[in-house]
């Protein structure tokens, strides 16, 4: 296995488990603790919200480059491809659609004018279930991938050159 082969392997692996991490801490373990704390109202609560999640979806942009790039870089196989693909749709929508919609919800909450109810929250809550699961799986399948073909140059017979 070559040496940029090798790094731009375990680059996809660990943009794909840390972005995964940050998904599950932030979505599922931050934003609904955050309002359980003594003191904190709903309009502290969603401006924290507001900061982290924007700070989120910057981090998360950057690490689904990375893995792009690096799965361009490797050409990974077709199931993977789809499942990072599937990963780039998802996180486009929340950045072009949803979080512009969840902020200016926020907004107007904040400046004391309650939105009608929507399933804002709810489609977001969903596609996080989802991208979670992808990025855990594609994750699996990257490392996978990348050992396959780690043995396979190991045990690949190696061409010796005789003397002239």
């Amino acid at each position: 296995m070559s040496r940029s082969h090798s790094t731009f392997s375990l680059l996809l692996v660990l943009a794909l488990f840390l972005w995964a991490g940050l998904v599950a801490g932030i979505s599922f373990l931050e934003a609904p603790l955050k309002f359980t704390a003594p003191h904190i109202t709903v309009a502290l609560g969603l401006s924290i919200g507001r900061i982290v999640f924007a700070a989120l979806n910057k981090v998360e942009l950057v690490l689904a480059t990375l893995a792009l790039g690096c799965a361009l870089y490797l050409r990974v196989p077709l199931a993977l491809g789809t499942a990072l693909g599937l990963l780039g749709a998802l996180l486009l929508l929340q950045t072009l659609w949803l979080l512009p919609a969840l902020d200016a919800r926020a907004t107007a909450l904040l400046a004391g004018h309650p939105p009608r109810p929507s399933d804002l929250h709810k489609t977001y809550i969903g596609l996080e279930v989802l991208k979670l699961l992808t990025l855990l799986l594609a994750g699996s399948w990257a490392f996978q991938w990348s050992l396959r073909v780690a043995r396979e140059r190991v045990h690949r017979p190696r061409r010796v050159r005789r003397p002239a």
